[in-house]
């Protein structure tokens, strides 16, 4: 299936409450990004979905627009207070020059699975960022299907291979769900968003070590604040930041 016809079956805006490590994921990309962006900035939310982050992002005072390329998301995200939408391609940003004070990638790059469209997307990112403007772009990390596999019991002879491949490349396809799509690596990530000119980028571990963890239990709420506290305390430890489902680099222009 393709990128729109996939989300455009998928329920999307559940997918961060629906399960435990979604909610951690939420709960610190919110973290992050209220720590690294501007106070009531201009903010481009590029394949920003329904408006999941766009909503609260709103609430803090931003300027928020989304883009993104499924309409049935941009009508949603539409909806929201305080939020506009259109339907774009992130390798073609319908914006001017400095046009935005952050730009959020918190969704393409892993879409993108030849390196040239990744680049692009985070050229377009930076050229409609200010000067000195934020941009944050997440990566799925290669390890992401390996601890969740291993932990819930599914990593069998089967699942080896593909799972040995993603860590080894970042093409993961498809073997614990989602579709095809690149992963990477704190550093990969880290080297791809400084190639296309952002400065002073910096990357961290979204949900920590402990996430597949939330995942085994019938009742996640009381590992919650733990896991979070985990996160938080390696966010930049290089010896444990791919043990993240999802990496956040954040740079400037």
């Amino acid at each position: 299936m393709d990128l729109i016809g996939h989300y455009s079956t998928a329920d999307e805006g559940a997918r961060l409450t629906r399960s435990a490590h979604g909610r951690l994921e939420f709960l610190r990309t919110r973290e992050l990004l209220t720590r690294v962006l501007p106070d009531r900035s201009r903010v481009l939310d590029v394949g920003g979905g329904t408006g999941v982050h766009a909503r609260w992002l709103a609430a803090d005072g931003h300027a928020v627009h989304v883009v993104d390329a499924v309409p049935g998301h941009v009508a949603e995200a539409a909806r929201l207070p305080g939020v506009t939408a259109a339907v774009a391609d992130a390798r073609a940003l319908p914006a001017g020059d400095g046009a935005y004070d952050a730009v959020l990638l918190l969704g393409p790059l892993y879409h993108l699975l030849a390196a040239a469209d990744r680049r692009a997307a985070l050229t377009e990112a930076l050229r409609v960022l200010r000067p000195g403007g934020v941009l944050a772009a997440a990566g799925v990390s290669r390890y992401c299907s390996l601890l969740q596999a291993g932990s819930l019991g599914r990593l069998d002879a089967a699942m080896e291979p593909s799972v040995a491949e993603v860590v080894a490349t970042g093409r993961y396809d498809g073997h614990v769900g989602f579709m095809p799509t690149h992963w990477h690596t704190a550093d990969e990530l880290a080297a791809e968003v400084a190639a296309a000119g952002a400065l002073d980028v910096a990357v961290f571990g979204v949900e920590g070590p402990a996430w597949p963890a939330l995942d085994v239990v019938a009742d996640h709420a009381p590992l919650l604040d733990a896991a979070v506290r985990a996160a938080r305390v390696v966010e930049r430890d290089p010896l444990l930041i791919n043990a993240s489902a999802h990496l956040l680099a954040v740079g400037t222009r």
